[in-house]
């Protein structure tokens, strides 16, 4: 009888790997909200997109840390809260008591190509 072991690779989902693909496109130093990328993926639910991005086997090369809540919020992250700020702010993001300081001037927005 063969167990699961960490040596198979986790399963992606399709709405995953549009997810993932949509934040490859955000550029270092910008962020986008949960709302933004739901909406980009043409999907109501926040929630979803969120737990796609909880999901990320590949953290810092899919930079879901680059998503935050449209209040200017960091959100949650995988590796807490505090590691996402620091990567925020190691990428030129300016980070005041857990928020995006000037977010409607580094908010990347998704077009349809």
């Amino acid at each position: 009888m063969k167990s699961k072991t960490a040596t198979n690779p986790p399963s992606i989902s399709l709405f995953q790997k549009h997810c993932y693909a949509l934040l490859m496109k955000i550029p270092c130093g910008q962020v986008t909200t949960y709302k933004a990328l739901a909406e980009a993926l043409h999907c109501r639910s926040y929630q979803a997109v969120g737990q796609a991005l909880s999901a990320n086997p590949n953290l810092i090369e899919v930079p879901c840390h680059r998503v935050v809540k449209s209040n200017g919020e960091l959100g949650g992250y995988a590796l807490g809260q505090e590691r996402k700020e620091a990567l925020l702010k190691q990428e030129g993001v300016e980070v005041t008591d857990g928020r995006i300081v000037n977010l409607d001037e580094i908010c990347f927005v998704f077009t349809d190509n």
